[in-house]
């Protein structure tokens, strides 16, 4: 992982833009509906960035750049000038402060970079190649648009609105991680397109007990993690336990759920007692086990109540 991802709250925060041409326009348009205070220093400035300057979007030093208008206040300093001698220098000065510095479209002089986004409202995806393949990303972007349904920030809005009524009526967080696990997967919601479906199918799910017990998934991994199935894709996204056999490829553990635990086993023996200890806590469990072994099939045999998941 080249880069470390992170959404970073800008409001009210202080951001300085070297440059005043078409690339500054598309940052500070992106800066200012972040909610950042933006001051760009440029002799002059693009007719858009004007407009932003006379609507008070943002500020704007008519001047050529000086170390001396750099400050420790700048969260963030952009250099979008096309003079790249002028761009590195901004980020020398910046580096000395200690601000991070993005110089665009100059990699190596870059403490950040800016990923492709997808927007629903609070629902953001972000997409990054590290910088190396732009027209890759914009091709995954693309096809990910067409993926995610419009109504994400509807169903987003309402899940912010039921934060604190939720937690009267659901105490614990591991009961209302799974509440809004069964709330997100009804049809309804899937398909809502109005707050007032969605107050419809909470009030109705939040007064019904939740029936759920432990289950255990057997996934065989091999040497392609992207012949999985999406059943088992699926399975291993609700997992709140993994175990895994020691020579499972990293790929296959990188897939499961980010919050779910995650633990190695040697053997049948040991893999046993893992499973008698997840069973009595009622945990979903996915079990990664070689495609190729046999020395599995006791275990699975007298789980019979359990369901398999394979490729």
């Amino acid at each position: 992982m080249q880069y470390f991802p992170i959404f970073l709250d800008l409001k009210a925060k202080s951001v300085l833009v070297v440059g005043g041409g078409e690339v500054a326009c598309r940052k500070v348009d992106s800066l200012v509906r972040a909610g950042a205070i933006v001051t760009i220093v440029s002799p002059t400035i693009d007719r858009y960035l004007k407009t932003l300057v006379e609507q008070n979007e943002c500020q704007w030093i008519q001047n050529f750049y000086s170390k001396d208008q750099l400050s420790m206040r700048y969260v963030q300093v952009w250099a979008t000038t096309d003079n790249p001698e002028l761009n590195h220098q901004v980020h020398h000065d910046a580096k000395q402060l200690g601000l991070l510095v993005n110089v665009v479209d100059d990699q190596p002089y870059c403490d950040f970079i800016t990923p492709s986004m997808i927007n629903r409202g609070r629902i953001q995806v972000a997409i990054s190649s590290g910088g190396a393949s732009p027209v890759l990303v914009r091709n995954i972007r693309q096809r990910l648009e067409a993926q995610l349904p419009q109504n994400l920030n509807i169903q987003a809005d309402f899940a912010a609105s039921k934060r604190n009524d939720i937690k009267q009526a659901l105490p614990d967080v591991e009961s209302r991680r799974k509440f809004w696990e069964r709330f997100f997967d009804l049809p309804e919601v899937e398909v809502a397109t109005s707050h007032q479906v969605l107050e419809s199918c909470y009030r109705h799910l939040i007064d019904q007990p939740n029936t759920e017990v432990g289950q255990i998934t057997w996934i065989e991994f091999g040497d392609d993690v992207e012949l999985l199935s999406l059943k088992a894709l699926r399975l291993m996204q609700q997992a709140e336990l993994v175990l895994y056999a020691q020579d499972c490829p990293f790929v296959f553990i990188d897939s499961v759920r980010r919050d779910a635990e995650r633990l190695a086993f040697a053997d049948e023996v040991a893999l046993s007692t893992m499973l008698a200890q997840a069973q009595k806590a009622q945990l979903r469990v996915v079990v990664l086990i070689p495609q190729t072994s046999t020395k599995f099939s006791l275990l699975i045999k007298q789980a019979m109540h359990l369901k398999l998941a394979s490729q």
